[in-house]
């Protein structure tokens, strides 16, 4: 049976956080996947797919891995990208399109029109150079699943550690809890038993001292 054909890979982008993101991925879904969004971003128009040329070829270069850039910068997209340096100003945030368009505007009495934005084309990429990129996103595609399965599995196993942990403290709990209602039974046993002999014994000394009593006052009459 002839091998499934892998499916061409395309640049995502988005912005998450204080980064924007980029990753060359088959579909959104698998973009998503790779973001760790809990959200269809692209339904909600904070996700799209880029042609850029310079962004296409970073993450052409490293299918499959989340590539970075201070938010709002025009940098390049790397695996490790450092903090924007302005957030104090609140610089750092990506500027909207309406608010560049009103900066773009002639000032009155002017004539001059705003320059248009010049938008390059994506480098073409071969079916040799998009198969290698393919399979480079699978790999990587694998290592990410592997890591999830693993930070699973030590979760699973601190959870196993918890509950035993939790069962142990609960038993031992229980039993001391039994031990006390054993030790306050025996205690208002021996109290109930304490009351029993008190009540005789004054009910002794009742009939005794109404004997002795009744013997002196005959001896001095």
């Amino acid at each position: 049976m002839p091998a499934k054909p892998k499916r061409k890979l395309k640049t995502y982008q988005t912005s998450l956080g204080f980064y924007d993101q980029a990753i060359a991925a088959p579909s959104m879904k698998a973009a998503l996947e790779a973001w760790g969004a809990s959200s269809n971003l692209f339904h909600q128009g904070a996700a799209k797919e880029t042609d850029d040329r310079d962004i296409v070829a970073a993450t052409m270069a490293r299918p499959g891995v989340v590539l970075r850039r201070p938010v709002g910068s025009d940098g390049p997209f790397t695996e490790s990208a450092a903090l924007p340096t302005d957030l104090a100003e609140g610089e750092a945030r990506p500027r909207s399109k309406s608010k560049t368009k009103t900066r773009l505007k002639s000032r009155p009495g002017s004539t001059k029109r705003p320059a248009r934005t010049v938008r390059t084309a994506s480098p073409e990429i071969d079916d040799q150079a998009a198969r290698k990129a393919a399979a480079a996103f699978a790999k990587e595609e694998k290592r990410r699943e592997a890591e999830r399965r693993k930070e699973e599995a030590a979760r699973t196993k601190a959870r196993a550690r918890r509950d035993k942990a939790v069962a142990i403290a609960e038993a031992a709990l229980d039993r001391a809890r039994r031990e006390h209602d054993a030790r306050a039974e025996q205690i208002d046993a021996e109290r109930a038993a304490l009351d029993e002999r008190a009540e005789a014994e004054q009910a002794r000394w009742d009939k005794q001292r109404k004997t002795l009593e009744h013997a002196l006052r005959r001896a001095r009459a």
